[in-house]
């Protein structure tokens, strides 16, 4: 039967777990590693939830003969389209399923007048190949980080960290300010909603200082996302100050990713000081104008709406 794409519907929403759960594991467990959701396919319903919740309708699927062999999400921004997390079946692998799921989305980019924006691992060689033959090129490179936190909290915070509080619903507009002038890319809408918790999945931190803010940092908690960002900061200092302070607030007892620029040193060494482990590599690819990176941006994989 020949493919057909289509606008995922709430009822698509267990099929799409499903989907990411068995395509995002068994393509890493054929690489000989340990699957990344380690639990059962209903923990990736949060993806389907959480972008519903941010851009409605904005599920992209490919069908055949009733059965869902593909899907993407993708959100449109004011000054982008990013293209969130990707899966196609592993027994669909090689029909250009994704090709053509890409190509539906990049097309909707152009006729907006819009850069298109991922971050993807740099593991697979076949995803590369696949955005970089579409005119992706990518921008910056991240390592992904595994750090583990003591029951008792981490053994020391950045003296920085004393000046980090809770976000609140009146800090959106710096927030969206600060991102614009680090990365030049303006996500409102996420950072209006990522403040509220969207279902207390997230938290949302900020570093005021005397010039407005330094940084900004949200972590996600829940067992299909355990990471730090979306965030950005002025400097390594404040995105230390930041990351000390949600994972010592919201991860005890356990470990989270953090997506950390590979070209920062000082903030690699105190993340090594913290035992983190690097696990993978991800870049950042645009496909058409981006702005120079101008300070420590932390991307993520929920909501990868940068």
């Amino acid at each position: 039967m020949s493919v057909c794409l289509r606008a995922a519907t709430a009822a698509d929403r267990t099929a799409v777990a499903a989907l990411i759960h068995g395509s995002t594991n068994g393509w890493y467990t054929a690489q000989g590693r340990s699957p990344v959701f380690a639990g059962p396919p209903a923990d990736c319903e949060l993806f389907f939830d959480v972008y519903e919740r941010l851009d409605p309708g904005c599920c992209l699927v490919a069908e055949d003969g009733g059965e869902l062999v593909g899907s993407c999400f993708w959100h449109p921004r004011p000054t982008h389209v990013s293209l969130g997390i990707m899966n196609v079946a592993p027994e669909a692998f090689g029909r250009g399923i994704a090709r053509r799921l890409l190509a539906r989305i990049c097309d909707e980019a152009d006729r907006r007048g819009l850069p298109v924006r991922l971050v993807s691992s740099a593991q697979n060689l076949d995803s590369f190949s696949l955005y970089n033959g579409a005119g992706f090129a990518p921008i910056a490179v991240f390592q992904d980080v595994l750090v583990p936190v003591p029951e008792a909290g981490l053994p020391e915070l950045p003296p920085e960290s004393g000046r980090v509080r809770a976000a609140v619903a009146k800090d959106v507009p710096a927030m969206v300010e600060l991102e614009r002038e680090i990365l030049g890319i303006d996500r409102e809408q996420d950072f209006a909603q990522l403040v509220e918790g969207l279902g207390d999945v997230f938290s949302a931190s900020v570093l005021p200082g005397d010039a407005g803010l330094e940084g900004f940092l949200v972590s996600s908690r829940a067992p299909a996302s355990m990471m730090l960002g979306p965030g950005c900061a002025r400097t390594e200092r404040a995105a230390q100050a930041l990351l000390a302070t949600e994972l010592d607030a919201r991860f005890r007892g356990t470990s989270a990713i953090v997506l950390a620029p590979a070209d920062r040193p000082a903030l690699t060494a105190w993340l090594r000081a913290q035992r983190g482990r690097n696990v993978e590599l991800h870049l950042m690819q645009v496909r058409g104008p981006a702005a120079p990176i101008r300070g420590v941006v932390l991307p993520t994989f929920l909501p990868e709406s940068s």
